[in-house]
């Protein structure tokens, strides 16, 4: 694909004006839980829940670990395995995450390794495979599998995040019950799951999990949840047999504590990264809007939305760049298309790994956006600015929404400067920084 910054696009846009921004914080609620303290929390909740009591001596207990960049996944992975020890049991950590890492197990392992998650780190080993064992049908007929490493261990403790999903709606969407069957089940179980479409899921995933916990292995599962800081805010340990009643009741938690972009709506939205550490889909678009099938809705309402960054933790996977209007020459050069259609094909949904408008520099793809835009206010276009989807306490918007915050318009916004053109290098970069 060639893609030129000196032919008729560049001229076209050349004298496309991109509005002077101002940066803004975002206030919510900032309860949390310190890093320093996760292990004595963990222990705690594990015990006053009497999940202790499921963990005897020389047991081979299997400890989930997923793929998304969870706020100190390390150190809560890291508890657990010391928690099971602490029993005098023998604890290893396990993959949960479908086809994510190319679908190989040394690809799921580097995942891991990403995000701190080492043997050394660990203390305990790592057994990445992706064999399963088949444990039966669902009620709705779905073959059910489970990873093989875990299966054959004495018990599992599903360590994960409990989150709004990026696609569905349902009582249960992303948390203990999507764990055992799209995690542990690794390809062949991801397949199975998503295989009726986005708008069965919801049927699946619980119905699938009632096959899982059916066979005994799942002692307790173990969920955070993140305040709208991505700081973690709790842990809860679940019985077992309590998930299916529990987990609902949990989500509606984490959709409370979710964060959002507090003025709604506006004409384009700049996203500096996207990337699988961040959501499934590169971007969270329970915050961005952009979501790749019509069974879920909600986020920032904007006519187009660019991408600039890809995020080194991807490892090229750039799976949620069909949903932006226009993403970076630098993204488009960075994909590794057999990532990124494996997991796809998995999902079955494609739309996140279409290739958009791909633009030579960073100045370009932002005008782009704001010249294809339609009714709007040329001379003040509405343009929100955020860092990636994770991390919205601090955003930037143009000078048109500057009166109106000034005046406490959008309670919980406060401006932290005043608008300024943006910057960028020789390159067309974009080099405007965040501030401390």
């Amino acid at each position: 694909m060639r893609i030129r910054n000196d032919g008729t696009v560049s001229r076209l846009l050349r004298e496309v004006p991109i509005p002077d921004m101002f940066h803004a914080a975002q206030t919510f609620n900032g309860a949390h839980i310190e890093r320093e303290d996760i292990e004595k929390t963990i222990f705690g909740e594990i015990r006053g829940k009497g999940m202790d009591r499921r963990i005897r001596p020389g047991m081979r207990i299997a400890v989930t670990a997923g793929s998304r960049g969870i706020r100190n996944v390390d150190e809560i992975t890291r508890s657990v395995v010391a928690f099971v020890k602490s029993c005098g049991a023998e604890p290893f950590i396990v993959p949960a995450m479908g086809s994510h890492g190319g679908a190989t197990a040394e690809g799921q392992k580097e995942l891991l390794a990403g995000y701190g998650i080492t043997e050394e780190r660990m203390g305990c080993e790592i057994r990445s495979s992706m064999e399963t064992v088949f444990l039966g049908n669902s009620e709705l007929g779905k073959p059910v599998y489970m990873d093989r490493n875990a299966y054959e261990s004495d018990g599992v403790i599903l360590s994960c995040r409990l989150k709004p999903h990026n696609a569905f709606r349902g009582p249960v969407e992303s948390g203990p019950c999507k764990m055992m069957t799209v995690g542990l089940g690794k390809q062949k179980g991801a397949e199975q799951v998503h295989s009726d479409g986005m708008d069965i899921i919801a049927k699946n995933i619980p119905t699938m999990a009632k096959v899982t916990l059916g066979t005994g292995k799942i002692l307790f599962a173990i969920p955070c949840l993140e305040n709208a800081y991505d700081q973690t805010l709790m842990f809860e340990a679940i019985p077992a047999e309590n998930i299916l009643e529990r987990e609902p009741e949990l989500l509606k938690m984490a959709f409370a504590n979710m964060p959002s972009i507090l003025v709604r709506e506006g004409d384009v939205l700049i996203v500096d990264r996207i990337g699988k550490n961040y959501s499934g889909t590169g971007v969270d678009p329970n915050i961005t809007g952009t979501f790749s099938t019509p069974y879920a809705s909600g986020g920032v309402q904007v006519q187009r939305t660019c991408f600039l960054n890809l995020t080194e933790e991807s490892h090229g996977n750039s799976l949620g760049v069909g949903l932006a209007s226009a993403i970076t020459r630098r993204i488009f050069d960075q994909i590794d298309a057999d990532a990124m259609y494996t997991n796809c094909m998995t999902s079955t949904v494609i739309k996140s790994a279409m290739i958009p408008c791909v633009m030579s520099t960073d100045k370009e793809a932002i005008q782009f956006c704001i010249r294809t835009c339609n009714r709007i206010d040329g001379d003040h276009p509405r343009v929100i600015r955020i860092q990636n989807s994770l991390h919205v306490g601090q955003i930037m918007l143009s000078a048109a929404y500057y009166e109106d915050v000034l005046a406490g318009k959008y309670a919980g916004l406060t401006a932290l400067d005043a608008p300024a053109p943006l910057a960028f290098d020789q390159e067309d970069t974009l080099t405007t920084p965040w501030l401390a």
